[in-house]
């Protein structure tokens, strides 16, 4: 993928935790990252991953779930001792269970230069299941069949899985539940079908044999999901040996179907990259990325709640009036708490 370029459009983030005002009166946002992203009219729209957690107090740490009470979904929040050695600020284990230190769901923002956005002060969508009981993260939208299909990820005690909504206006949203069991993310839907099918691509995370890699899987319906396969894994390069996953929906290209996607490497850096897969059958892989196109290099990317990391779920392909020509604006979280535009461009 040598005659991409993906290029920062500013050298600060658009949008910082301090942007998000709590949705929970005593909470506070610890961050503002990861959004999905799509164009409405002459609207950009994106869906970002909102992490809250109560207060802190020193010596006690207060875990927020959402808990089904009297037959609705409840937000609770459960007090424990903090431990007395030093634990993951993210993921703790209590009483012989663990826990998500933080519970995120999905913030509306919309902007009309994709540049300067205004943040909903409520949720889009807050977890109200039971496997969304820890969180609702990283979600990612495809314009298909009339609606807007937002794949996101369930957290539960149970792992992680992937969970399916559908809206026509970013008003009202259906939820339709989960499409794909634990432990499985990253998915995100093509934006046609492809002989017929719905495809999409999705990242079971394996761990006794193999590394987290991108797998198909296809449909009649949209809702039930079979003939799952590997697509692609990392390789023995650096920057993406530990992991990887899709990024934000396919773009269609003249070559083929575009897709961008994130590695991480042995420490934990997520960088961004890309694959070119055929038209008409997306199992079969064109091209892709010998190197990234964008590492975490500048101290907003580097430093935060989850450090070194740029990590996309969102881009937009536009036609700029002004400057008579096509655009594809990708948005990335950075370091789990801010959002950066970068901009890709086809260098020939």
């Amino acid at each position: 993928m040598k005659n991409y370029s993906l290029k920062r459009l500013f050298d600060q983030p658009i949008i910082q935790t301090r942007d998000v005002k709590p949705s929970v009166d005593g909470f506070d946002v610890l961050g503002a990252f990861n959004p999905a992203a799509c164009r409405v009219g002459d609207e950009f729209i994106l869906l970002l991953r909102v992490a809250e957690a109560p207060r802190p107090e020193a010596g006690w740490l207060h875990i927020p779930v959402v808990e089904t009470v009297d037959g609705l979904p409840t937000l609770t929040v459960k007090t424990f001792r903090e431990p007395d050695g030093p634990y993951d600020p993210r993921v703790v284990t209590l009483n012989g269970k663990t826990y998500l230190t933080s519970l995120s769901h999905l913030r509306l923002a919309r902007s009309k230069d994709g540049v300067h956005f205004t943040i909903d002060e409520k949720p889009f969508l807050f977890p109200a299941r039971p496997d969304e009981a820890f969180g609702i993260e990283d979600a990612r939208i495809t314009f298909l069949d009339g609606k807007y299909w937002i794949t996101y990820t369930a957290v539960s005690e149970h792992g992680p899985a992937v969970g399916l909504a559908t809206t026509t206006d970013f008003k009202d949203v259906t939820r339709l539940g989960v499409i794909l069991p634990p432990p499985n993310k990253d998915v995100c839907l093509f934006p046609e079908r492809i002989n017929g099918k719905y495809v999409l691509m999705h990242r079971p995370m394996v761990h006794e044999i193999g590394k987290p890699s991108v797998w198909l899987a296809e449909s009649v319906d949209g809702i039930h999901w079979g003939n799952n396969r590997f697509l692609f894994g990392p390789t023995a390069a650096e920057w993406e040996i530990q992991k990887l996953g899709a990024g934000p929906e396919p773009i269609l290209t003249d070559e083929g179907w575009l897709v961008l996607y994130h590695g991480a490497s042995s420490t934990s850096a997520y960088s961004l990259a890309l694959v070119l897969l055929n038209r008409n059958n997306p199992d079969h892989i064109l091209d892709r990325s010998a190197n990234p196109l964008l590492t975490p290099e500048l101290t907003w990317e580097r430093e935060g709640f989850f450090p070194n990391v740029v990590f996309s779920n969102g881009w937009v392909r536009w036609f700029d009036q002004d400057q008579n020509r096509e655009r594809i604006w990708v948005y990335y979280g950075a370091a789990d708490d801010g959002v950066g535009l970068a901009e890709l461009t086809r260098n020939d």
